[in-house]
C-alpha cells in the first residue's frame, strides 16, 4: 500500500470556507500568562536566627490564621516595634502577592496582600513619607476597605437627562437605584453585567459621569487582570476584568459589600496558614 496525500489539504484559521453570511468565528484571545504561589526567598536558617522576634512574629500570625473564619473581625499583628532586621525576615518572608488596594483620600496608606491570600500589609506614611503605621492584617478584605469605601457615598442618585445616542445607561442606573435602597448586608449580590447588555460608548461614559468615582480602587493581578472600583452611590462598585492582552472580557456594576473577586476566601485562609508553617520550618 502506497502513502498518499490529500491535493490542496490545509489546515488551521482560514482554510475552511466562511459561512454564507460571510460571519466568521472570532475567539478572544485566551490568557497567555498566570500568577501563581511562588515561595518566597528566605534567609539561611543561620541568618534568621539572629532574627528571633521575627520568627516569634511569624509563629504569632500563623496562630491568627489557623483560628481565623471569614467575616470575622480583622486579626493585626504589628510590625512597627521589631528591630529593622527582624522586620526585612517577616517582609522576605510573606513577600507581595497580587491585589493592590489604592486609597484615593489618603495618599499616605498602602494596603497590599502578600504572597498568602488572606494576610495583607498595611501601613501608613506621614507627609514626608516616614512610616507610621506598619502591620499585618489577617481578613478576607481588610478593615479599612470597608471603612472607607461608601463613608461619604449617595444613597441615590438623580440622574441629568441622557444625551441623546445614550441606548441603555438611564435604564441600568434606575436599577442600580432601586437595588440600592433595598440592599442589606448578607444579601446576594445585584449584578448588571454590561458585557450583555446593548450600550455604546455614550452609554458608558453617561453611566461613568453618573456613578461617580468613590475613594477605593482594588487591583487583582492573576487569571488576567481586574479592576474594582468604588463608585460614589452606596454600595455600587464597577468590576472590569481583562485578558492577559489586556482586552476587556467581562464588565459588571454590583450591588453588594465588597465583590467576592476581592475576597479572600476560607479555603485561602486554610491554605495560608498550611503555607505559612512550612515557612516557619524553613527559617527556624
Amino acid at each position: 500500500m502506497h502513502s498518499f496525500e490529500i491535493p490542496g489539504l490545509t489546515l488551521g484559521p482560514g482554510s475552511q470556507p466562511v459561512e454564507p453570511d460571510g460571519a466568521e468565528l472570532d475567539y478572544l484571545p485566551l490568557p497567555k500568562a498566570m500568577e501563581t504561589y511562588v515561595s518566597p526567598s528566605l534567609p539561611e536558617a543561620e541568618q534568621a536566627q539572629a532574627c528571633p522576634r521575627g520568627i516569634r512574629l511569624l509563629e504569632s500570625l500563623l496562630i491568627q490564621l489557623q483560628s481565623y473564619r471569614v467575616l470575622e473581625p480583622s486579626r493585626v499583628v504589628d510590625l512597627m516595634t521589631l528591630p529593622e532586621l527582624d522586620r526585612l525576615l517577616v517582609t522576605q518572608a510573606l513577600g507581595e502577592g497580587e491585589v493592590s488596594i489604592l486609597f484615593g483620600s489618603d495618599e499616605g496608606m498602602r494596603v497590599q496582600e502578600t504572597r498568602l491570600a488572606g494576610v495583607w500589609r498595611v501601613q501608613s506614611s506621614d507627609a514626608s513619607g516616614q512610616v507610621t503605621r506598619d502591620e499585618i492584617e489577617v481578613a478576607e478584605i481588610p478593615f479599612a476597605v470597608r471603612e472607607i469605601a461608601f463613608k461619604e457615598a449617595a444613597q441615590g442618585l438623580d440622574p441629568e437627562t441622557p444625551p441623546d445616542e445614550v441606548l441603555t445607561a438611564r435604564s441600568v442606573l434606575s436599577e442600580l437605584n432601586e437595588q440600592v435602597g433595598t440592599w442589606r448586608f448578607g444579601d446576594l449580590p445585584h449584578v448588571v453585567n454590561l458585557t450583555l447588555l446593548p450600550h455604546s460608548e455614550a452609554d458608558l461614559a453617561y453611566l461613568d459621569a453618573q456613578l461617580g468615582t468613590g475613594p477605593i480602587t482594588i487591583l487583582s493581578r492573576g487569571y488576567g487582570n481586574c479592576r474594582i472600583t468604588a463608585t460614589a452611590l452606596r454600595h455600587c462598585w464597577w468590576v472590569q476584568h481583562f485578558n492577559s492582552d489586556d482586552s476587556l472580557i467581562l464588565n459588571t456594576l454590583e450591588v453588594v459589600d465588597i465583590p467576592a473577586a476581592a475576597l479572600a476566601a476560607q479555603e485561602d485562609i486554610e491554605d495560608s496558614a498550611a503555607r505559612l508553617a512550612e515557612i516557619i520550618e524553613a527559617v527556624r
